[in-house]
């Protein structure tokens, strides 16, 4: 192995690059806080991941992005978990949430979508890719796997 194999390796697994990303998340949450974000930190996490990954020369497949062997099995489960979770808000737990607040869910910014398929359908698309991919991958794909790297609760090569 020559010097600059074992330096580039360094380089990738070095603290200051563990103490770089945490501050630039911080950074995108600041600026999604202060609204300089136009619609979503999701995509600016997913892209900082991603660049990491590839810095450290780690692919999605190591967080978890993997394809599954039986999709009929794993589309029917999510199905059935979907209408099961929508007919618990809407049978259970929003008719209590009303009765204790004693109002009704304010559904104004939704307005806009009232008849317009198009645009309601735009909105699902983005809906499903960043919060059931985006926010997955960056969440529990990228972050959580690499504070457990950074707290040593897992090793690179594992």
């Amino acid at each position: 192995m020559s010097d600059s194999t074992i330096h580039t390796s360094d380089w990738r697994q070095s603290k200051w690059l563990a103490i770089v990303e945490p501050i630039a998340v911080a950074l995108i949450f600041l600026a999604d806080e202060r609204r300089l974000i136009p619609f979503s930190k999701t995509p600016f996490l997913l892209a900082l991941g991603w660049v990491s990954l590839r810095v450290r020369g780690i692919g999605w497949r190591r967080v978890g992005l993997t394809l599954y062997k039986n999709w009929r099995t794993t589309l029917a489960l999510g199905l059935i978990a979907g209408v099961l979770l929508e007919c618990l808000e809407l049978f259970i737990t929003q008719p209590i949430l009303v009765k204790w607040l004693h109002k009704q869910p304010n559904l104004e910014t939704f307005h806009q979508l009232r008849g317009n398929i198009a645009v309601t359908l735009i909105f699902i698309a983005l809906a499903w890719t960043l919060a059931a991919f985006g926010e997955e991958m960056v969440y529990r794909g990228y972050l959580m796997n690499r504070v457990a790297e950074l707290m040593n609760c897992r090793s690179h090569g594992s």
